[in-house]
């Protein structure tokens, strides 16, 4: 993968305040954006992977899977779909921290005058946006080939907010091993293994209840199947049942984000300060 050296920026240092913070972050996110017309197939996971997927099991495998009570195998998959988009964006994510970490360009932050935090929080709010790309285009696709959602404008806002918190959480979860290992072909072997696994035992492509012993467990109580279940509650107003994060989804994949989101930042706040590059 190609390296892309980070464009100097310079700030001023300043006594620590909200506004510093927010202005550093948005200076560092513009830096992390201007990098993708540079490597543009960066953007193939978020843009050409969500199109193959939704091709190939709505029209390969979805005419040998029967869904029961789900008429429409496009009403079920689609929903998946969105939850297996953010789960991949735990990759993308890793992959990106590893490259600055491994080409030097952490160490040049760390000799700015800015936070830690302003330039982990760029880094995630720069995946996030790459990961909104991808879930458009998810979405955009399945309603062009008939996913039919049932919502409220208050549901659809809820389900806005919803996404975008299990985009930083996850995100933040990918920067932290992204800068746990020591390249990008590490965190993509990594990454791979612990999230798809998780992303295809969350009742993505068929219901967990059909599983064995084992992996219905790990499906159950799993953040990936958590998002699933609350996309398909509000979207198409399918209760799951089972375990207690499936029959509240909406309230447990809050819960799962808050947990993540607290374990991961101070850790990577922590990370950042003793890592350089190799």
């Amino acid at each position: 993968m190609s390296t892309v050296t980070a464009p100097t920026i310079e700030l001023p240092a300043r006594p620590g305040s909200v506004v510093r913070y927010f202005r550093e972050t948005g200076l560092l996110v513009g830096r992390a954006l201007r990098t993708i017309p540079a490597v543009p197939e960066r953007l193939s996971d978020v843009t050409i992977q969500p199109i193959v997927f939704t091709l190939l099991f709505l029209y390969v495998f979805g005419a040998a899977i029967e869904i029961p009570g789900v008429p429409r195998y496009q009403d079920y998959l689609l929903p998946g779909l969105i939850g297996q988009s953010l789960a991949f964006g735990v990759i993308g994510a890793g992959v990106a921290t590893a490259n600055d970490f491994s080409s030097g360009v952490i160490d040049r932050f760390r000799s700015l005058p800015v936070t830690r935090l302003s330039v982990i929080s760029a880094q995630v709010i720069g995946q996030v946006i790459e990961q909104i790309l991808g879930m458009t285009i998810v979405a955009g696709l399945g309603l062009l080939l008939g996913w039919e959602p049932h919502m409220s404008a208050v549901e659809v806002l809820g389900l806005i907010a919803l996404i975008l918190l299990g985009l930083t959480a996850f995100t933040w979860f990918g920067v932290l091993l992204g800068m746990l290992v020591r390249s990008s072909d590490a965190m993509q072997g990594i990454g791979f293994a612990i999230v798809f696994p998780l992303a295809f035992l969350a009742g993505t492509f068929v219901p967990i209840e059909k599983m064995d012993l084992i992996p219905r467990t790990i499906g159950e109580w799993n953040p990936i199947s958590t998002l699933v279940a609350a996309v398909r509650q509000i979207t198409q107003g399918v209760h799951a049942t089972g375990s207690w994060p499936l029959e509240h989804p909406v309230v447990a994949m809050v819960l799962w984000c808050l947990v993540i989101i607290g374990v991961c930042v101070p850790i990577a706040l922590r990370r950042f300060q003793t890592t350089s590059a190799a």
